[in-house]
């Protein structure tokens, strides 16, 4: 290929081109650039889909083949890899999905194949470990203590599943999270690597990463090996549209090319195509400069926010130990290990009520009461995705919505004497509101991140075990009366091994009369077969094919008797669970 034009967008140009010249189509698809529905009465034409039908082509002469890109598919892929800093990066019209997928089918390669992966991840993961046949190794993810959040695994915790099992065809991580939270990813590049496996990250949501000073750092430049980006998420393509990006080493690329075709489609997108080529454009052409408008629009919400106490953003904590290496002015020791949760999406701006009158899922609704639509939210967050297509002005009208529930609330609170008679203005069981912490003052760090309160750590206990008495606190009567029940907490799965036994995937499905339903307090020893989630933070605790120890046992037990809510699960209140029969191998 001649020398890279990163002004060009070939695929965009390509079915510009095919759209001026007009030719006859005697080819597939049937709708014939839309024709089939110009002669149609309005009440059955295609609408506004009808110019989107003059550029969807198929493989034909001059339009190249995603499976065997020659031309300008292949001239787009190039100017990615330039763009996004891979050696090789792969268009893909099935989402991240395909390319979560693809990457492990190239690692698995043969059934049984080991991987090591965290125990929270996309769900298209858990399908390629089904499809590949493979064995997974689960690592439990650091918890950021002051909101209760999973991120992804310590470089220590990967270190030591890979001593533990060195068979092991590779290692996958998720990251940034849902939330935006990050943590640092070249240990664990390191780890995988003086091992001679490659890294595999699931970026879905950091496509944006790396291009502005004030955004994290992308995985490749931290060293992992494959790296998925949605680029439909936080950058411009249409949805469905993603790349795959590799560099090193460590995979087989003809293997990784031959498993992309044959997880995606063989009659690939090519509007969706040409969008990624756009965002890549947008990006190469304009550089950090494309991301200005959208950074000043999350920039009048932060502002607007110091202005507004009753709603905080999530932040990393500011470090309270020096960086490993350096003296501490009183002779404290640096940290161990990494902490959790150390970067934030700009662009994900979390939000919670720091009062703890509203949760998640009511602020989220009387958000869209007011035209604002979330991206999601949990019992405590609710997640404002920005982009570079954010305006500061949508970001005035959303703080002048927080007002406006903020004053509404506020007035029901004095209209009922201070408390709120309606359920919604409750402090939901979620939030773990502690008494004597001041939620209104001080920096905007994690959330929830007024640990003077907890026990200092002793010894070699867990942070998160030794703030169980403040974080685990709840409302469990509507008089508000507050009871300690740490050993419930949702977060604190201390108690269940960092690295998990291999637990085999299949594709085979699971006949009726091989498993059956138990009680929980009868389950250790047995063979887990259903997922089982507490939620929050949404962590399986448990996988289909997974033994039930009995720590595991006695963990699900308190969870329930606590009140914690369960999801992929049979019995959502887990008085039962299932389980393969014994005469199957369901004993362990």
């Amino acid at each position: 290929m001649d020398k890279l034009q990163p002004g060009r967008a070939p695929v965009y140009e390509m079915l510009e081109q095919y759209r001026h010249k007009g030719n006859i189509s005697y080819h597939v698809p049937g709708h014939k650039n839309g024709e089939a529905y110009r002669s149609t009465v309005s009440a059955e034409s295609a609408g506004y889909l009808t110019e989107v039908m003059r550029y969807d082509v198929t493989e034909i002469t001059g339009t190249d083949d995603l499976h065997h890109p020659e031309g300008v598919i292949r001239e787009a892929q190039e100017l990615a890899a330039d763009c996004y800093g891979a050696e090789e990066s792969y268009m893909l019209v099935c989402g991240s999905t395909a390319g979560n997928l693809a990457l492990i089918l190239t690692v698995c390669s043969e059934p049984g194949s080991l991987l090591i992966l965290q125990r929270n991840v996309h769900k298209s993961v858990i399908h390629g470990l089904m499809l590949a046949g493979a064995r997974a190794v689960f690592l439990e993810p650091q918890i950021d203590p002051g909101s209760g959040l999973a991120v992804a695994p310590s470089a220590e915790t990967v270190q030591a599943a890979l001593a533990a099992y060195p068979e092991a065809a590779g290692v996958l991580v998720t990251m940034p999270n849902y939330y935006g939270m990050g943590s640092d990813l070249a240990p664990l590049a390191q780890a995988c690597h003086a091992c001679c496996v490659p890294l595999l990250v699931d970026e879905a949501h950091g496509a944006h990463y790396g291009q502005h000073p004030a955004l994290p750092a992308g995985a490749l430049a931290q060293g992992a090996d494959g790296v998925v980006q949605s680029t439909h998420k936080m950058l411009t393509a249409l949805t469905m549209g993603a790349m795959l990006h590799v560099q090193g080493p460590w995979l087989d690329r003809a293997l990784l090319r031959q498993r992309l075709a044959m997880v995606q489609s063989s009659s690939p997108s090519y509007p969706v195509m040409a969008s990624l080529d756009l965002a890549r454009r947008l990006l190469h052409s304009q550089g950090a400069g494309a991301f200005t408008a959208g950074l000043a629009a999350v920039d009048v919400l932060r502002r607007g926010l110091a202005a507004l106490p009753r709603f905080r953003l999530l932040q990393p904590a500011q470090p309270q130990q020096p960086v490993c290496g350096e003296a501490g002015a009183a002779g404290v020791k640096p940290p161990l290990r990494g902490a959790a949760y150390v970067t934030q999406d700009p662009f994900k701006a979390v939000i919670y009520d720091a009062a703890g009158v509203l949760g998640g899922f009511e602020l989220q609704r009387r958000l869209e009461e007011r035209g604002i639509v979330p991206e999601m939210s949990d019992d405590r967050h609710v997640v404002l995705a920005f982009s570079l297509g954010s305006k500061a002005e949508e970001a005035a009208e959303l703080l002048t919505a927080l007002q406006d529930i903020a004053a509404q609330t506020s007035l029901a609170a004095q209209q009922t004497g201070g408390s709120a008679a309606s359920s919604d203005l409750e402090p939901t069981a979620g939030l773990d509101p502690v008494a004597g912490l001041d939620l209104t003052d001080g920096p905007s760090q994690s959330t929830y991140s007024d640990t003077a309160a907890a026990p200092a750590p002793q010894g070699g206990e867990s942070f998160s075990s030794a703030r169980t008495a403040a974080q685990a606190a709840s409302y469990n009567s509507r008089e508000g009366e507050l009871t300690f029940s740490g050993h419930i907490s949702t977060w604190n799965n201390f108690d269940i091994p960092a690295v998990s036994a291999p637990v085999a995937f299949s594709i085979r499905p699971v006949a009726a009369g091989e498993t059956e339903s138990v009680e929980l307090e009868a389950s250790a020893g047995r063979i887990a077969a259903e997922m089982v989630i507490p939620y929050p933070p949404g962590i399986p605790l448990l996988y289909p094919g997974e033994s039930i120890t009995a720590s595991v046992c006695d963990r699900l037990i308190r969870l329930r008797i606590g009140g914690a809510k369960f999801q992929a699960c049979a019995d959502p209140a887990l008085q039962h669970i299932m389980v393969y029969n014994i005469q199957k191998g369901g004993e362990a």
